[in-house]
């Protein structure tokens, strides 16, 4: 083969600290411009990017020379020092330890940009904490 081909989508989920919810409409807003402007300085846009007021979702096509924890590193810590610098909140603005990141098959891509974008609407039915339990158990993870 003359040239390498990849796609390896990712679908990557981070709190905020002690799951606080924090990030809501015009926080959520600014870091949502901020996160879309990193990826793409990263050269790993977003392919959708959702904020909910205590965790984020976010799906990426991952290229072949990033890692996913350098990519969240830059990510989690541009992003804290950002809001903490501008000073939205009141208090010391930080993300949770740690983060998911789960392949998506590309034939399920369409299903995870759909559950992605309807955030919203999903977690009426279901709140964070209770999905969280949820894939836990699905992908066999235990905490530490």
């Amino acid at each position: 083969m003359k040239h390498s081909h990849t796609k390896i989508w990712v679908h990557l989920i981070w709190t905020t600290k002690k799951r606080e919810r924090l990030l809501f409409k015009e926080n959520g807003q600014i870091l949502y411009k901020f996160l879309l402007k990193k990826a793409i300085e990263l050269n790993v846009p977003f392919e959708r990017l959702n904020i909910q007021p205590e965790h984020i979702h976010g799906l990426i096509d991952l290229p072949a020379n990033v890692c996913v924890a350098d990519f969240m590193k830059s990510m989690k810590g541009s992003s804290s020092k950002y809001i903490n610098d501008i000073n939205i909140f009141n208090t010391h603005f930080s993300w949770q330890r740690g983060y998911g990141a789960y392949s998506v098959s590309g034939s399920k891509i369409n299903i995870v940009k759909n559950y992605i974008e309807n955030q919203f609407e999903h977690h009426k039915r279901k709140t964070f904490l209770e999905e969280y339990e949820d894939w836990k158990k699905e992908y066999g993870l235990f905490d530490d």
